[in-house]
């Protein structure tokens, strides 16, 4: 299991800077604020271009993402269902069922599959699906769900999608893939370069959030936090490990490689999502950083149990 503790010690160490950061005011009041800003709109969307447009979009009718697909919708309808029952509102379900289902691929998933796993390309179907599917009608829902929805045209409603910058970075490296075609590296290195930011900015701003916090699951929003880390460590990695025997007749390494990544912490950029759009904030950062802590034990038994 050297694999998870690197990821988990990688980081660890970034978000303790962010804290260090937050205590010493290094970077001013706003400072949380303009690295948000500078993962959410520019950032993340070079990197979503870059990783996508490289990718191998056969990868999307694979087994694995549609075990992918079904665990994660049902444990979003689960929050849902919660959320609508307990009238959290549309931006604050939105979010907890994220936390709920949206798996850490990127900065920790790929690390697990290459020291746990032996294959970095395994949570290839679970980014495509993120951010193909899950990513774009999330952010829509916030984006109507925000102050000043009713001002909008009608027109303006039917391509929210396409004027949020992660959805354009998505679809943009997509559409590269999709065509074959090669980005000269005039083009494609500034884009790499940029998107190289993205995991550090989301996890300084994350680390600076936590100063002043108190301790998480003992707040106001202690009730959904609690829910969506139940569901992301515990409730997932069943529903994938269910789907993965009983529906699709996988074999044992492709039950340990799908269930692994469904045990997955709740990814740092939802604090990302979050923040930018000011709901939820406090439930993301606890969310997160919960899930994450339990990710080590779930991942520990999971490999023993299936590995």
């Amino acid at each position: 299991m050297g694999g998870v503790i690197t990821g988990f010690a990688i980081i660890a160490a970034v978000i303790a800077t962010g804290y260090l950061l937050g205590r010493t005011g290094s970077l001013g009041a706003n400072g949380r604020e303009v690295l948000t800003r500078l993962a959410f709109s520019v950032a993340t969307p070079a990197l979503l271009f870059t990783t996508l447009a490289e990718a191998d979009l056969t990868l999307v009718f694979s087994p694995s993402l549609l075990v992918t697909a079904v665990g994660t919708f049902a444990t979003c309808g689960i929050f849902v269902a919660v959320g609508a029952l307990r009238r959290w509102g549309v931006g604050r379900t939105t979010i907890g069922a994220l936390c709920s289902s949206y798996v850490n691929a990127g900065n920790l998933g790929i690390p697990i599959a290459v020291y746990v796993l032996g294959d970095a390309s395994l949570v290839a179907p679970v980014l495509l699906f993120q951010q193909l599917i899950l990513t774009p009608v999330a952010l829509t829902v916030l984006d109507l769900g925000t102050a000043g929805t009713e001002r909008r045209t009608p027109w303006q409603r039917l391509t929210t999608p396409f004027r949020n910058p992660v959805v354009i970075g998505s679809l943009t490296g997509v559409a590269v893939a999709a065509s074959g075609w090669t980005p000269p590296g005039a083009l494609f290195e500034p884009a790499v370069l940029i998107g190289n930011m993205a995991v550090p900015a989301v996890l300084l701003a994350f680390g600076i959030s936590l100063r002043g916090s108190a301790l998480p699951g003992r707040g106001a929003e202690r009730g959904p936090v609690l829910l969506s880390v139940a569901l992301k460590s515990v409730v997932q990695p069943a529903i994938a490990w269910a789907v993965a025997a009983w529906l699709f007749r996988l074999d044992a390494t492709d039950q340990l490689n799908v269930v692994v990544v469904a045990a997955l912490p709740a990814a740092q950029n939802l604090f990302t999502y979050a923040a930018r759009y000011d709901v939820a904030v406090q439930l993301a950062r606890e969310s997160i950083l919960l899930s994450t802590l339990a990710a080590v034990p779930a991942l520990t038994l999971i490999a023993a149990l299936l590995g």
